[in-house]
């Protein structure tokens, strides 16, 4: 009987773990908002590099997870125009234009992020001294 018990809270227990580990995978995790779901990846239409003849590299300080990098490509590729990939590990944001990039409207692309996500009260603290500038 004993040995019933036992082997029913340890499945009880093996059963909420995976749960919450499942959730956690569906809905994202780590420092930005652990209880919203992750966001969507913008795709930018034209995707062939020889139509983009000008780069510019952002140097993003505060980009501390996937989902921060997520949030800058998803803001710069939002404008027309422009393709971005951001690299956590170096900080930067590299950025793909097909005219001369207008280096002020995406540093504001950048920070409006930060702010939308500050206005939520889910950002996570790194984004409080999100900081760019343009190497």
């Amino acid at each position: 009987m004993m040995t019933a018990v036992v082997l029913v809270l340890l499945t009880l227990c093996v059963c909420f773990g995976i749960r919450s580990y499942a959730k956690k995978l569906r809905q994202g995790g780590g420092c930005c908002g652990e209880r919203e779901p992750a966001e969507k990846k913008v795709r930018v239409a034209d995707r062939n590099r020889s139509h983009y003849p000008y780069h510019a590299v952002l140097k993003i300080d505060g980009m501390v997870c996937a989902n921060c990098a997520r949030r800058v490509e998803n803001a710069i590729n939002r404008m027309d125009g422009y393709w971005a990939e951001a690299d956590v590990a170096g900080a930067r944001a590299n950025v793909h234009c097909k005219e001369k990039p207008d280096l002020g409207q995406l540093k504001e692309a950048v920070r409006g992020m930060r702010r939308r996500r500050a206005s939520r009260r889910l950002a996570c603290a790194a984004h409080k001294r999100f900081s760019v500038c343009f190497v």
